[in-house]
C-alpha cells in the first residue's frame, strides 16, 4: 500500500467529523456548565451596591444559596445548542483545512499550520455559530441578576432582535472572533501536536491520554485567550456594549489584570472540557468512521 493510500484512510469523513464535534460539544457543554456560569458572572460589570465576588467559587455557592441549584444552569440550553454547532463547525471545518494544508505523502503538519488550521476554523465557527448563541447565554445570565425581562431563550432571541435587529444577536461579534480564533488555533493547534508527537513515537492513543492532551490543550488555551473572553463577555451583555467599550470599561474596572478576571472558574472548565470535548469526539468517531467510509 501507498503513502498516500494510507493517508487517504487515516482521514476523517467531513460528516464523522461534523457528528462527532456535535455531540463532544454538547456533553462537554452540559457537564461543565456551571463553570462557565460563574466565569460570566464574575466577568460582568458589577452594579452599584450589588458588589460580585471575584472569587468565582464565592459566586457558585452565593447563586446555589439564593437562587437554587436551577440557577447555576441559566443559559444553559443556549449553550448546548451553541455548543453542537459551534463544535460540529468547529471540528469539520478544522479537519477540511487540516487535510488541505497536510504534507501529501505522510498526512503531517507543521506546529504553524495546525495553529493555522485552529485560527480559521475558529472564525468560521464564530460566524456561523458560536457569536449568536454567546450572545443570547451572556444576556440571560447577566438579565437574571437584576431585569429578568427574559423568560426563555427564544423570548431572549425576540427580544433582542427586536430592540437591536441582526446587529443585536451579532453584539459582540469582533472580541467573540478574536476569542474563537485565537481559543482554536491554541486547543485544536495544541492537541493536534500533542498527537503528531506522540504518533511519530509510537505512543498509544487511549482514552487517558487523549483526556490528558484535551486538558493541557485547555491550559494553554485559557492563559493565551482569557482577554478576548472577558471583551466578549462584557459586549455581550443584557445591555450589549461596542467591542471598545469593553474595553475601556475592563480597564475602568481592574486595569489589566481585569482582563484576566475570572480566570480560576475559566480554566477549572477548560481543563475538564478539553479532556472531555477531545475524548468524546474521539470515540464517537471511532464509531461513526467504519460506517461512513464504506
Amino acid at each position: 500500500m501507498s503513502s498516500n493510500a494510507g493517508v487517504e484512510e487515516s482521514k476523517t469523513p467531513p460528516i464523522v467529523s461534523f457528528i462527532s464535534g456535535g455531540i463532544a460539544g454538547a456533553v462537554e457543554a452540559a457537564s461543565t456548565y456551571p463553570f462557565e456560569f460563574a466565569k460570566t458572572r464574575v466577568q460582568l460589570r458589577q452594579e452599584k451596591g450589588v458588589p460580585t465576588p471575584r472569587n468565582p467559587f464565592l459566586v457558585v455557592g452565593q447563586v446555589f444559596q439564593n437562587e437554587g441549584a436551577r440557577a447555576l444552569y441559566k443559559g444553559c440550553s443556549s449553550l448546548v445548542i451553541g455548543s453542537v454547532a459551534k463544535d460540529g463547525v468547529r471540528f469539520l471545518s478544522f479537519d477540511i483545512i487540516k487535510n488541505a494544508f497536510a504534507d501529501p505523502e505522510t498526512g503531517a503538519l507543521t506546529p504553524s499550520r495546525n495553529m493555522l488550521a485552529g485560527m480559521t476554523s475558529g472564525i468560521v465557527a464564530s460566524i456561523f455559530a458560536v457569536t449568536p448563541t454567546e450572545r443570547i447565554k451572556t444576556a440571560l445570565i447577566d438579565d437574571a441578576r437584576h431585569e429578568k425581562r427574559f423568560k426563555s431563550p427564544v423570548h431572549a432571541v425576540r427580544l433582542i432582535y427586536q430592540e437591536g435587529g441582526i446587529l443585536g444577536i451579532y453584539r459582540g461579534f469582533a472580541g467573540n472572533t478574536l476569542k474563537q480564533a485565537s481559543a482554536t488555533a491554541f486547543r485544536m493547534g495544541t492537541y493536534n501536536i500533542l498527537k503528531e508527537f506522540e504518533r511519530a513515537r509510537n505512543i498509544e492513543q487511549s482514552t487517558s491520554v487523549n483526556f490528558a492532551n484535551g486538558a493541557v490543550s485547555g491550559i494553554v488555551t485559557t492563559y493565551a485567550t482569557m482577554p478576548f473572553d472577558t471583551i466578549k463577555t462584557r459586549s455581550q451583555s443584557a445591555k450589549g456594549a461596542s467591542t471598545v467599550e469593553a474595553f475601556q470599561s475592563i480597564i475602568a474596572d481592574g486595569g489589566i489584570k481585569g482582563f484576566w478576571r475570572g480566570t480560576t472558574m475559566r480554566l477549572g472548565r477548560t481543563v475538564f472540557s478539553g479532556g472531555i470535548l477531545f475524548t468524546v469526539y474521539e470515540k464517537v468517531a471511532a464509531v461513526l468512521n467504519p460506517m461512513f467510509k464504506n
